[in-house]
């Protein structure tokens, strides 16, 4: 009897020892902030560099995956449709909300940027801009969509011709059927191999965390957020506003579904999306919690890799919305209705222009070029713009989870009691598993 009773006791001592992904997130936050703190004030120039060597290769490996996750998850996607009842309704739904909620998102920035001033007293002047690396235009927006060859867009990590690559090759195994089907299999069998190496490199994001978040404060330090504090402010009130405002009201209202239970769930993607500044090197986790919040694998392979690389309330609502008005009141533009209802347009239309990557840039010259202010207002922001791509990308993506959820209430496919039980971290899912199995017992 003391044999068999002897590795039930010993297992609940195992889980208390236990560190949660999220604690790790956190600990890596409260050192970088640290570590950079301490590289600034005490001019420690190994130390900064050795965190922007931790940053700088957590995101390679980030982006390393990029391509190939993008090409093959919409393509996928895409064909996973065929497995789902009421797929175009399911695929139109999305696409509706996914621009009803950017329109809510764009409308809380300009409401923001109008009551704040944020270009106000920052002593900033046209001068202190220069010319972006990186332009957008429509022409660039409409020509750049279809690449010239098939290699470029991988070598150059232009996502929207991956995506528009990946959609033709998708579409075109639907009319194919069953003679795809080879490649089909060849396709899901990448896609799990290229998110279980992605999977390891998110294990590597509490010391990713110290590099990224270390080297903005040694970097940037606090004197540079106060020069811009009130922009600042704005960019992650209006985020915080549209993901804890207007997410759990249209969860509550039109989901009819508990708004913290999302939380609850989505946390490990949001907190990475934070961390990672990145939708794209997210989406694995993102997906995971999305289908732990009961939204339907089939439907979530597809919604949430859309979402990933064209759902963007952060960096192509909220934030170019603030930034045109910033932009405007340093170069002394007067922007008027007709200005404000581009801005709106620009952010529901070319938001995939910001595919999923860190930074959106290419969003915001695109937005500036429609408004006809000067592109040099650009690098008025690139200081500042990591500390701010932190919230706008975890607004990303919990939009991108949010939607899904919403749509799949509203169509009757939400698993209710999956929702009402989802919690934890994904990257603990294996250690649950294991936990709950039954323990062998001795005869």
């Amino acid at each position: 009897m003391s044999v068999s009773e002897t590795p039930q006791a010993q297992a609940p001592a195992k889980a208390r020892f236990k560190f949660p992904f999220w604690a790790q997130i956190v600990t890596g936050l409260v050192l970088g902030v640290l570590f950079g703190w301490l590289a600034k004030s005490q001019d420690v120039s190994w130390l900064k560099t050795t965190l922007e060597q931790i940053g700088d290769i957590f995101v390679q490996l980030l982006k390393l995956a990029v391509a190939p996750l993008v090409f093959f998850a919409i393509l996928v996607s895409i064909t996973n449709l065929r497995k789902v009842n009421n797929a175009a309704r399911l695929a139109s739904r999305t696409l509706l909300w996914f621009m009803i909620t950017s329109l809510i998102a764009v409308g809380i920035g300009l409401a923001i940027g109008l009551l704040t001033n944020p270009g106000a007293g920052t002593g900033l002047t046209p001068q202190d801009g220069k010319l972006p690396k990186h332009q957008g235009s429509w022409i660039d927006f409409l020509t750049g969509i279809v690449p010239t060859d098939v290699i470029t867009p991988f070598t150059e990590l232009n996502v929207l011709q991956i995506v528009f690559m990946a959609a033709v090759a998708g579409i075109a195994a639907l009319q194919l059927g069953s003679k795809a089907q080879p490649v089909l299999s060849l396709a899901e069998s990448v896609l799990e191999l290229l998110q279980k190496a992605l999977w390891w490199v998110i294990r590597l994001a509490p010391i990713g965390t110290v590099g990224l978040i270390g080297t903005a404060i040694a970097t940037y330090g606090w004197d540079l957020i106060g020069k811009y504090a009130t922009f600042t402010a704005d960019v992650y009130i209006g985020s915080a506003l549209v993901m804890f405002g207007v997410y759990p009201l249209l969860l509550a209202t039109v989901a009819k579904v508990n708004p913290i239970q999302f939380f609850k769930g989505a946390w490990p993607a949001i907190q990475l999306a934070f961390v990672s500044r990145s939708s794209v090197g997210t989406m694995p986790v993102t997906q995971k919690v999305t289908e732990r919040l009961g939204v339907p694998k089939e439907y979530a392979s597809f919604a949430v890799p859309f979402g990933a690389t064209t759902k963007m309330d952060g960096c192509a609502a909220i934030y170019p919305a603030l930034a045109a008005i910033f932009i405007a009141q340093i170069f002394d533009v007067q922007l008027g209705i007709k200005e404000y209802v581009l801005i709106a347009f620009v952010s529901v239309v070319g938001s995939a222009a910001t595919a999923g990557l860190t930074g959106a840039t290419v969003m915001l010259t695109l937005t500036l070029s429609t408004l006809g202010l000067p592109l040099e207002g650009v690098g008025l922001l690139m200081a500042i713009d990591p500390i701010l791509d932190m919230m706008r990308t975890a607004t990303n993506v919990a939009g991108q989870a949010v939607v899904p959820v919403i749509v799949s209430a509203r169509e009757g496919i939400l698993d209710k009691e999956a929702y009402a039980t989802a919690s934890s971290s994904p990257l603990e899912e294996r250690s649950e598993e294991r936990a709950e199995a039954p323990v062998p017992v001795a005869a």
